[in-house]
């Protein structure tokens, strides 16, 4: 499918919402969370249901695809395509209208599932199918898979809370389906127009005797409650007048599952529950084999449980190396082959502890479980957390072979599925293949995950074999091969055996008759490509070795660390979900913003490039240009995508075969210029208050004008200390101080502080002849620059830093490179001495806090005047350490009272806030949260940050000065003494 550049330029004209037709932004649309890839032709963003109607009629005219697309977490291809890929999220994403006496709510398509039931938690209700996607998923997405979630055990499926949809038909005319009596489907079916055409072929085919026979012989077993292969017409079917007794009709019953491809969603009315029982707890099974789990789980159903999910020992053992869930496994005991997390809800302390105690007695007498730690409080939350993670962290397998979408999403009653289980896992004997198991066990649906090579040519017939295989075993049980992740590109080609020919032609001609022209996301469902058609990856294709200067041989490589990201969209969460990740994102909602975005690009072109140089693509540049290197991918992506380390890497590439900006090569040199400054501080200092002198300064490097320079100290840090007389008579301990550049031009009052702080608590500090850390040539991807930085330093202080002599920093990004950072840029047996460096070296606030829980520093050397602390922690720090320590810290003091401002990225990110081009972006991430927190506070309350960006950007975008927590501690001291 081709079309001319000027239709596509003539549309974007007609639309108030975006199209996007570059190429750098639709490839960041090429794949979904699933195995495929296909280039869309360009990619819309409507703001409104105009926009939609130009999109349809244009599509009508030019013969073009229209894929709809909300978060893009789908995981059977639904959102690729050749055509317009038309983006939801940005603009129809708004709550219209809730009723709570009559417990419904009208959203537009793009509203996120936990910001919906955040908004609705005032009222007492929420919508009650939820996913694991559900920090990011929308509710157009929701209703085109119908998707279920872990606790659809009481709350069923999207579809059982669907009132109405209004939709754009296929002839632009919007239209409202509901329920409707006998009557008003009798008059639905007068006239000429396409919506009366639309309800009078349904009423025909399904009041066909013959028809009503094939739909119930062979579609799934109506026990199973997931199910999603094909089109619902075994639904509609139950309804009034084709059944006695039955529903009354609602075309809803349909568009739940039909994937984008009958009409196009503008707005959806859906029935909301009470919020449950106050009463809630999880009890988590640990299982020594995964076939008691499936006879466990019979168990857990008869006591009524909200949900009954499973994690295998596979996701278990890749959670162990997730930064951000290591601390979400506190209650697993031993190495369980499975765990069961059974929830119960309930309005009484007394029936959760009998029902409890009831299945975990039964469960002991048939010997399952060895361990049954019950889950309550805020802890729940992390359990599910946990979980929620199972997609991502599968990513983290080393090597090409990864549990891949073909069999994941077969569901059958759970009376069936031991036995279903026990032929299943004798198919994956048979093929020789290792599987994972995860997911919705306590409604008959595992998600089942073989570790395939789909780079190996062999595996993808395998991956096809295993998937007809998979086809028959499930129609053996009558089972539903789609749960709730629905048909798309990988299952839309069995449903002709799944429901038999008679019943698919059925589906085509519903199809034909709801979308003459075949616009809306053809080839799912209906006319589906073979399974194996457009792979992410070219089987037989080897994978590109390509010579870096970061170490990726824990990953096998820059480009298997790239392919890690699933597309799963963890990324995609907003400011509203909590975390970090990620800051443009959030800002602007834009997809080419996100870490999945900026992954899919240097895949693409790492993979495909011709050139030499694969990294020499301004395609690549312009979508990484805008991530903040904040670090907080590395922690919160489930799959641990770190794209500030990638971005660094890409930029030291870009750089070798491009001219280096003036702009850049200053803010990476900015301590050797520093240094020379620093003959005639109070000169430069001079020039750079005087606004004339300092905005040309700042236009000439292509800094925004309202930004302020940082002045320098009157003398550097390190000469400071060299001349200070540490009067310490009898000390406790040594530290070896280290001097970044920040600190040693810029906040020379922080460094002292720091020092007359320690010796007062007895502690000596001591200097090395160390280089600058070297963050500012990361952060602009002079990575040999900042190499020869990690080989001077680790090279100066591996021989005297010892766990009795640590070595401290005050400025986060500095001293943390040597955890992070400096071993990946070292090898052989520097490597080995960063590594074991980095197990001694600590932020002062983790140093201090250390030493007070062994004892050695006393609270009661502090003030006891009581003051209020807002912490905003740096970046880097909660994702290589944490703020813990520093909350403690400021702690020390009796009565100092500390909070955390939920705040991500303050906008900052060392220079980027300052670059004119950046300016208004870094001021929206500084107003998602922090500003606003910030602004909050009383006069008299101390607002702490220890990053020296973080200060600057706190100073411009509120006025407030925030200090160094060791600025504030140090005046606890001073006020005592």
């Amino acid at each position: 499918m081709s079309i001319s550049q000027y239709p596509l330029r003539q549309l974007a004209k007609k639309l108030k919402g975006e199209l996007h037709i570059d190429q750098s932004t639709r490839l960041q649309y090429a794949t979904d969370a699933s195995v495929y890839r296909e280039v869309p032709m360009a990619v819309a963003l409507p703001k409104d249901k105009e926009d939609l109607r130009t999109l349809i009629l244009f599509a009508t005219e030019h013969n073009i695809s229209l894929i709809p697309r909300a978060a893009g977490t789908s995981l059977a291809g639904q959102v690729v395509g050749s055509g317009i890929v038309v983006d939801v999220s940005k603009h129809m994403n708004r709550i219209l209208e809730v009723n709570k006496q009559e417990r419904w709510v009208r959203v537009e398509p793009g509203v996120i599932l936990d910001e919906l039931n955040g908004f609705l938690k005032t009222h007492g209700l929420f919508f009650g199918p939820e996913t694991s996607t559900s920090n990011r998923c929308m509710m157009g997405g929701m209703v085109g898979n119908n998707a279920c979630g872990a606790h659809s055990l009481v709350y069923g499926s999207t579809r059982d809370h669907l009132i109405s949809i209004t939709s754009m038909l296929s002839d632009g005319t919007e239209v409202e389906f509901a329920t409707l009596s006998n009557e008003d489907l009798a008059n639905k079916c007068q006239g000429n127009t396409l919506e009366s055409k639309i309800y009078r072929h349904i009423h025909e085919l399904l009041s066909d005797q013959a028809n009503q026979e094939e739909i119930r012989r062979e579609f799934p077993d109506p026990r199973i409650t997931r199910r999603n292969t094909g089109y619902a017409i075994d639904l509609l079917l139950a309804c009034e007048p084709f059944s006695p007794n039955g529903q009354n009709f609602n075309f809803c019953r349909l568009l739940a599952g039909s994937e984008g491809t009958l009409c196009f969603f503008t707005e959806i009315k859906l029935n909301l529950v009470e919020v449950p029982g106050k009463e809630q707890a999880l009890v988590c099974v640990h299982l020594e084999t995964l076939e008691d789990a499936f006879l466990a789980n019979l168990i857990a159903l008869k006591y009524h449980p909200a949900a009954v999910e499973l994690m295998d020992h596979v996701i278990l053992e890749q959670t162990e190396n997730n930064i951000e869930q290591q601390k979400n496994r506190f209650f697993i005991q031993g190495k369980p082959a499975a765990i069961l997390i059974i929830e119960f809800i309930s309005h009484t302390q007394e029936d959760l502890i009998s029902r409890i105690g009831s299945m975990e007695r039964e469960m002991r007498l048939q010997a399952f479980g060895y361990h049954f730690p019950v889950v309550k409080g805020s802890d729940i939350n992390k359990v599910w957390a946990l979980r929620k993670a199972g997609l991502g962290v599968l990513s983290n397998m080393a090597g090409d072979a990864k549990p891949v979408t073909v069999i994941e999403d077969t569901a059958v009653a759970p009376t069936d599925l031991p036995e279903y289980m026990r032929d299943l896992r004798a198919l994956l004997a048979r093929f020789d293949l290792q599987c994972v198991y995860h997911a919705h066990i306590g409604s008959g649906e595992l998600h089942l995950r073989p570790v395939l090579n789909l780079k190996d040519s062999t595996h993808v017939l395998l991956f096809q074999e295993l998937a007809i295989e998979t086809a028959k075993l499930v129609k053996k049980y009558r089972g539903s091969l789609s749960g709730e992740h629905g048909d798309g590109r990988l299952r839309g080609q069995f449903i002709p055996f799944m429901l038999g020919k008679h019943n698919y032609d059925l589906l085509r001609s519903i199809k034909q008759n709801w979308d003459p022209n075949n616009i809306f996301n053809p080839g799912k469902i209906i006319d589906t490509p073979p399974m194996n058609a457009s792979l992410r990856f070219v089987a037989g294709s080897e994978t590109r070795e390509i010579d870096t200067i970061f170490d990726f041989n824990d990953t096998q490589g820059l480009i298997r660390a790239i392919e890690r990201c699933n597309g799963s969209g963890d990324c995609r969460k907003t400011e509203l979900a909590g975390g970090a990740m990620c800051p443009s994102y959030q800002a602007e909602r834009n997809e080419q913003d996100t870490p999945r975005a900026r992954a899919n690009i240097l895949r693409e072109f790492l993979t495909n490039s011709s050139k030499n140089n694969p990294f020499n693509h301004r395609e690549i540049f312009d979508i990484m240009e805008r991530c903040l290197s904040c670090k907080t991918c590395k922690a919160e992506c489930p799959s641990n995508v770190d794209i500030t380390k990638y971005k660094a890497e890409f930029l030291q590439h870009y750089y070798e075969a491009n001219p280096m900006p003036v702009q850049t090569k200053v803010i990476a040199h900015i301590s050797s210029i520093n240094k020379a400054m620093m003959l005639t501080p109070w000169l430069y200092n001079a020039f750079i208050s005087n606004k004339l002198v300092s905005n040309l300064i700042k236009s000439a490097l292509g800094f925004a004008k309202q930004r302020s320079l940082p002045a320098l100290g009157n003398l550097t840090f390190r000469s400071w200390i060299t001349k200070y007389k540490q009067k310490i008579n009898h000390p406790i301990g040594n530290v070896i101080l280290f001097i970044d550049e920040f600190t040693n031009f810029n906040d020379f009052e922080i460094g002292k502080a720091s020092v007359l702080l320690l010796n007062r608590l007895g502690y000596r500090v001591q200097l090395a002849n160390h280089k600058e850390s070297g963050r500012t040539y990361l952060s602009k991807g002079l990575l040999r620059s900042a190499k020869i930085c990690a080989i001077h330093n680790v090279s100066v202080l591996y021989p005297i830093v010892t766990p009795k002599t640590p070595l401290i920093g005050l400025e986060p990004s500095a001293i943390l490179t040597f955890r992070d950072e400096y071993p990946d840029l070292l090898r052989g047996d520097l490597k080995g001495r960063a590594l074991n460096l980095s197990k001694h070296t600590f932020m002062i606030d983790e140093f201090i806090v250390r030493e007070a829980e062994m004892g050695k520093i006393n609270r009661d050397v502090f003030t006891t005047n009581p003051k209020t602390i807002y912490l905003h922690g740096h970046c880097h720090q909660k994702v290589l350490a944490s703020t813990d320590a520093t909350k403690k810290m400021l702690s020390l003091p009796a009565n100092y009272h500390v909070e955390e401002i939920k705040s991500g990225c303050c906008g900052m990110a060392g220079s980027f806030g300052y670059e004119k081009k950046h300016y208004d972006f870094s001021m929206k991430i500084g107003n998602l949260i922090l500003f606003p927190a910030i602004k909050q506070t009383s006069g008299s309350d101390i607002i702490a940050a220890p990053g020296i960006s973080c200060r600057q950007q706190i100073k411009d975008g509120t006025g407030r000065i925030a200090l160094h927590p060791i600025e504030i501690l140090h005046q606890a001291l001073a006020d005592r003494i």
